[in-house]
This record gives C-alpha cells, structure tokens and sequence, in this order.
C-alpha cells in the first residue's frame, strides 16, 4: 500500500493514509487516547534496563540483513557486547524516517527472502533470539521492534500485537503513528511498550503528550531530518534533551546521528540513553567486527 509522506505536528514524517486511517478507527478523541495510554503506566523490562546505574546503549540492526543467518548472529553479538536494548528494524519498502544506510539494508534483506522478509519474519526472528537466549542461559536484553504503521495494519493490529507479545518482544517503536492517533494500537496492544518520538520542533504540548503516552522510555530525535551518521552533534541536543527530561517522568534515549563512541560518551553525560543505528548497520554484515564496535560503544555509555 503506497502512502504520501507528511509531517506530524513533531515534525516527524509520518503515512497520510496510515495516519487517517487510525485517527478515524479512534474518532479523533485525544481524551480516549490518553486513557488507554494510562491504563499501561506499570514499570516494564524496557524502562527497567535505564535503571543499571549508568546511561542505556540502546542498539539498532535491521531485520534480515544481510541475510536472517547473519542477523540472527547479530542479534547475539549486540547482547554479548552488552547493549542494554536491542532496537530491531523491520524492513520495509518505504523506510519515511530512515537514511540510506538503514534504506538499503531494508532492501538488502527483503532482496535477500525473495521480497518476502517483513514484519512476520522481523518477529520470528526476534523469538528465535529469545529462545535461544533463554536455553543457553545467557542474558537478553529487552527487543524493540522500529517499523511504520503499515505493515501492522496489514496484518491486522489485534493479531501483530498478539504475535509481537508471544515472541516476548518488549516493545514498539512507529515514527509514523503519531500519540493522538495511537488509540486503536493502544487499545490491543497491552503489555507491549509504545514508545512516541519527540523531535526539535515539537511544542512544549506535543512534548506534554509524547511524555504522557509513551511507555518504556521517551526517543528523542537528535535533529530534524532522517536517521544517518553525522560528524557533529547539534549544538542545542542538551536544550533539547533537557526540554523532553521536564515532560516525562519515563528515561529518555537520545538517537538520529549519534555515530561514534567519543558522540556516545557526549550524549550520555545528560541523557538517560543513547541509540546509535546507521553506524551499527554499516557494520552488520561483518559480526565480529558489529561486536567490536558494539563493545566499544558500550563502554563509552557505560562509563
């Protein structure tokens, strides 16, 4: 299903069709919103992994890429390189939000199953990460899954929301669904963590509503614009992030440009968590060396 991008009052690209489609099923009333959003305030795992005393390494891969052999592994290598969340990209034809790095390996890994890897499989392989985790004993952080509004839609909200949380996945994050139109994803998805975006441009009420709605933290989008590697920080992040800290009590995890460990370390000196996505990806296909850099990453949040 085609969409027509546009902005969301954040200033975040979100589906013109998607978008209507669910201010309609929630009748436009941001009050009903609000009340399911409150329904799910509960601490979850994906809040709790900000607690550990230090800022969260929060660790992006897209699904499939280059292969589901090798994401799968590189699921693993982000755990063993203690990353406290994994964030786990589900490919897609029309990526609004995502920068070349992130845009090709969507097309990589949907080249790759012959067109067909997308959300069912994103999930699949989230569970087998899981699974596997779980009988070796070893330790998993909380999964994320990042995808747009679509590919739920399609497959039905009730039944991904369901398969989302038999696969033991924490949470969502859908830079296309704005908060006050999340009521029918809200209303089927409990247990499952929506987390909103918050930009630049957001109003002192659109930041109100993206602390208020969102579960298991709040992502703070570094710059206007889509993800990628950047050589410098904004200067005004630190405004930023202190602005998004004042309109929630949840963590708050900075991303969008964050690209080296030195930009990892600046970020966590006053947010409560750093993602770093297109710089982890330009490195998935090579696991070993996605481990070291993870590790290097790690430690400059950590400490």
């Amino acid at each position: 299903m085609k969409t027509r991008e546009t902005k969301g009052a954040d200033g975040t690209p979100r589906s013109e069709h998607s978008a209507g489609v669910v201010a309609g099923a929630a009748g436009g009333h941001s009050e009903d919103v609000r009340e399911v959003g409150a329904a799910a305030a509960p601490a979850s795992r994906l809040s709790a992994a900000f607690t550990h005393g230090h800022p969260a390494l929060v660790a992006y891969v897209m699904g499939g890429y280059p292969d589901r052999v090798t994401s799968l592994r590189a699921l693993h290598a982000l755990a063993d390189a203690s990353a406290d969340v994994i964030e786990l990209g589900i490919p897609y034809a029309d990526p609004l939000a995502d920068g070349p790095v992130i845009r090709d390996a969507a097309d990589a890994a949907r080249a790759a199953a012959g067109g067909t890897f997308g959300l069912a499989e994103t999930i699949g392989l989230a569970r087998d990460f899981l699974t596997e985790r779980e009988a070796a004993g070893a330790d998993a952080p909380p999964v994320v899954l990042m995808g747009y509004l679509n590919p739920l839609m399609r497959m039905g909200l009730p039944k991904a929301a369901a398969a989302i949380r038999d696969a033991g996945v924490s949470g969502v994050i859908v830079p296309d669904l704005p908060p006050d139109m999340a009521g029918p994803w809200l209303a089927t998805s409990a247990g499952i963590d929506t987390v909103f975006l918050a930009a630049p441009t957001s109003t002192p009420e659109r930041l109100a509503k993206v602390g208020e709605m969102s579960r298991g933290f709040v992502y703070c989008v570094s710059t206007t614009g889509v993800t990628g590697e950047r050589s410098e920080l904004s200067s005004r992040l630190a405004e930023l992030v202190g602005r998004v800290k004042a309109a929630t009590t949840l963590p708050v995890a900075v991303g969008f440009g964050v690209s080296t460990p030195e930009q990892a370390a600046v970020v966590a000196r006053y947010a409560d968590g750093v993602v770093v996505g297109s710089a982890i990806v330009r490195r998935q296909h090579d696991v070993s060396a996605l481990g070291d850099f993870v590790a290097e990453l790690s430690a400059a949040v950590h400490n």
